[in-house]
């Protein structure tokens, strides 16, 4: 069997007998075919949103809107979304104010470059785009006390706005359920202060807290709380296939319609794990591949697989490196990964330090299985240096596993991990 794996904007390839694959995990999205193009899908949702007049009603007699969209981590269609958002939003109201905050959360700024390539050029030409800075604390507003008990704090632009739109993609999420809705505002616009509350180590530990569980998960409860506090009045969600292109839509209110989206997703995207005892994933290639901090996503599809003593083999292109200082010193200076886990537990609740969700995620993984990470070169000893193995390629990363499992080692192959929810024991 040939097994395809999507790598950066290309793919890795390599060839396995037929008796050794348990099973190939495909999410139904990537098969599923959309009976209008991706501007009517678009279109069909925002003259019919859910539980919400249309946004051109909504925006009619407002002054200043603002428009909270996705940055370069994520895959959202934004020449595509955002230009029918602005165009609904205009169609009664000619003259108001748009600013378009950017939701980096506490990833780095977009450059001009990957602006004008997400959004188009001549939308950044024409329109205000700022980039959200969670750690300028003087830019930012209080907005009460999460469910949690930590402090919500928001970027400023929420006060100054008389109507706030968000636009993004729903995807099964490791630990928020689902992504879309309600994370344009938090983590998207939170300051450093409140992401790090949210997402204390209790939380990512959290049986609730886990891909495609919105039910009673702590961290959704903060992020809706954070949503509703900001007064997120409108969204427009996509649904999106392994070609990055929209296959649904979903507009209206920041619940219901974010609700129907997850549902559909869910639907779709739900799969038995198959365990093996080596098990490929990828995060579908880019733009969702270019760090190893964003990659712990797909391992945590090959964790749901994997017996105690697995080998993950993770296909991530990481071109962008490890992801964050922070998240990548944990790994290195840990003197293993049972250790490091350990030591995260331990931090106390409203005590929580940067980038330590991710960490702990990676510890966990790391403590029961061994990754094998197929990335860029420039990145090998960045990847030794987290407690991982390097390969170059996917067939070099399988003659490494099969040296350690054996010849006739069991494969499970998971082609995008971020697009499966893997349904674990109750």
């Amino acid at each position: 069997m040939k097994i395809k794996i999507p790598y950066g904007k290309s793919f890795m390839e390599a060839e396995l007998e037929d008796s050794r694959v348990s099973s190939v995990l495909l999410s139904g999205i990537h098969n599923y075919t959309p009976t209008l193009s991706q501007q009517e899908l678009v279109w069909r949702a925002l003259q019919n949103p859910i539980a919400s007049k249309r946004l051109c009603c909504l925006a009619k007699d407002k002054s200043k809107i603002l428009i909270i969209t996705s940055d370069h981590t994520r895959p959202v269609p934004s020449s595509i979304t955002l230009t029918m958002l602005l165009r609904e939003i205009r169609t009664e109201n000619q003259s108001v104010d748009i600013k378009i905050l950017i939701a980096t959360g506490l990833h780095r700024p977009m450059t001009q470059d990957e602006m004008a390539d997400k959004f188009g050029s001549d939308l950044v030409k024409n329109e205000v785009f700022i980039n959200h800075d969670g750690y300028n604390k003087e830019n930012m507003v209080f907005k009460g006390n999460l469910p949690s008990g930590g402090e919500l704090w928001l970027n400023a632009l929420v006060e100054w706005a008389d109507l706030i739109v968000s636009e993004g993609f729903i995807e099964p999420h490791f630990f928020a359920g689902f992504s879309g809705g309600r994370k344009s505002i938090l983590p998207g616009i939170a300051s450093e202060k409140t992401v790090l509350a949210n997402h204390c180590a209790t939380f990512i530990a959290d049986h609730r807290a886990v891909t495609g569980n919105l039910a009673d998960n702590p961290i959704h409860k903060d992020m809706l709380f954070a949503a509703n506090a900001a007064g997120l009045a409108f969204i427009l969600n996509v649904v999106l296939d392994s070609e990055k292109k929209i296959v649904e839509a979903f507009a209206g209110d920041r619940e219901d319609a974010h609700r129907a989206g997850c549902a559909f997703v869910s639907e779709l995207c739900t799969v038995q794990p198959v365990k093996s005892d080596i098990i490929i994933s990828s995060n579908g290639g880019y733009p969702l591949d270019q760090n190893i901090y964003q990659a712990v996503k797909g391992m945590t599809a090959a964790e749901a697989c994997a017996k105690e003593g697995s080998i993950i083999i993770m296909v991530a292109a990481c071109t962008d490196g490890h992801g964050g200082e922070k998240f990548y010193n944990y790994l290195h200076k840990a003197a293993s990964p049972t250790a490091l886990l350990t030591e995260i537990e331990k931090v106390p609740q409203n005590r929580p330090m940067p980038d330590q969700w991710e960490a702990q995620i990676l510890a966990r993984i790391l403590s029961k299985n061994t990754v094998i990470f197929v990335a860029d070169k420039k990145i090998e000893q960045v990847i030794n240096n987290m407690h991982m193995t390097y390969a170059e390629t996917l067939k070099e990363a399988l003659r490494i596993a099969e040296k350690l499992k054996g010849d006739d080692a069991s494969v499970t192959v998971i082609p995008d991990g971020v697009s499966v929810i893997l349904l674990l024991p109750a």
